[in-house]
């Protein structure tokens, strides 16, 4: 089970598609006190990933801290960061604090491309130089990076950067408008697009030793499934069922990509609201409506949750229709 927090809302980039819409401190972000709390039932919740993102998790002051906290519990911790702020010092207080890894964003091998993206010059090499900060360091790394339209062609020349780098992973997000991304919704790939490239991907997984993930993309489960590969991965989309997201303030909602708040830890304790909010519970019913209520491989995709809410007016049990799949 994994569960992501975003500790901030402050960050040092003012990135196109940002779903947290990441910038300034968020009035009332979480104190060092109530973050201990939120591990804690974290961990008493079940969870065994916590994921430290923001906005950029670097500009908390309180982040090792925090990091090593989690990690004592029991908790693996790791870091989803745009990579710039990670020096040798820094990755070195990571490592030393218990984190486990760190994802960084890199969405181009161009820089000018890259940089555009995150509106920030010089992203692209400082990024670069953080994850060589991690390598040199020991702190094992992974590659992020979210497909659009601008960038597709290059997934698998990234995958290979990757590679090269010593990453041990690649993890491709595929766009989800919320947050900023809606303003860029016209850059998501077609449905057709979206099948051909999770096929390539998962091609390319049989000739790569470091491992490939699509996230927000549920079917690669059933791609694989045909391609007869064994992933190590039982779902595809985990939204309410084995995670959840927390917002600087305490919102908890089930994806990053649902934007729809179901609880806040102030009010009520996080391992209540795992427990017994209704919308995790109906999440976790597997009831969806048209072709994924009735797909043979609705428990291993489940399709992804924050496309069908977007698609049909919040209807998150809705079929998803970017899926190309029938039964029939």
């Amino acid at each position: 089970m994994i569960v992501s927090w975003n500790s901030t809302n402050k960050c040092n980039m003012y990135c196109k598609h940002c779903y947290r819409d990441a910038g300034m401190q968020a009035e009332q972000e979480l104190s060092t006190l109530e973050a201990k709390e939120l591990i804690n039932e974290i961990a008493k919740a079940g969870f065994k990933i916590m994921i430290f993102s923001g906005g950029e998790p670097l500009m908390r002051p309180d982040i090792y801290e925090l990091v090593n906290y989690a990690s004592k519990l029991g908790l693996r911790s790791v870091l989803g960061s745009n990579g710039v702020m990670i020096t040798r010092e820094v990755a070195k207080r990571l490592k030393a604090s218990g984190a486990m890894g760190v994802g960084i964003s890199l969405d181009s091998l161009n820089a000018k491309k890259h940089d555009e993206f995150r509106n920030y010059n010089g992203a692209w090499r400082e990024t670069v130089l953080g994850m060589k900060n991690c390598r040199d360091e020991g702190l094992p790394f992974q590659v992020h990076t979210t497909v659009m339209l601008w960038n597709r062609d290059e997934i698998l020349d990234l995958t290979d950067f990757a590679v090269g780098m010593g990453a041990v992973a690649h993890h491709t997000f595929f766009l989800v408008p919320t947050g900023r991304g809606e303003d860029i919704e016209n850059e998501s790939l077609t449905p057709e697009m979206y099948e051909e490239l999770l096929r390539a991907i998962m091609m390319k997984q049989k000739n790569v030793d470091i491992e490939l993930k699509p996230t927000c993309a549920p079917q690669f489960m059933r791609i694989a499934r045909e391609m007869e590969m064994n992933l190590r991965y039982g779902r595809g989309c985990l939204a309410g069922t084995s995670y959840c997201i927390i917002s600087p303030i305490g919102d908890v909602q089930p994806c990053a990509y649902l934007n729809m708040p179901i609880g806040n830890i102030r009010k009520n304790k996080f391992s209540e609201i795992w427990r017994d909010n209704k919308i995790f519970k109906e999440l976790r019913t597997l009831e969806y409506k048209g072709k994924c209520g009735v797909c043979k491989h609705k428990k291993a995709c489940g399709g992804c949750r924050a496309r069908a809410a977007f698609y049909n007016n919040g209807d998150y049990m809705a079929e998803e229709e970017w899926c190309q799949y029938s039964n029939s």
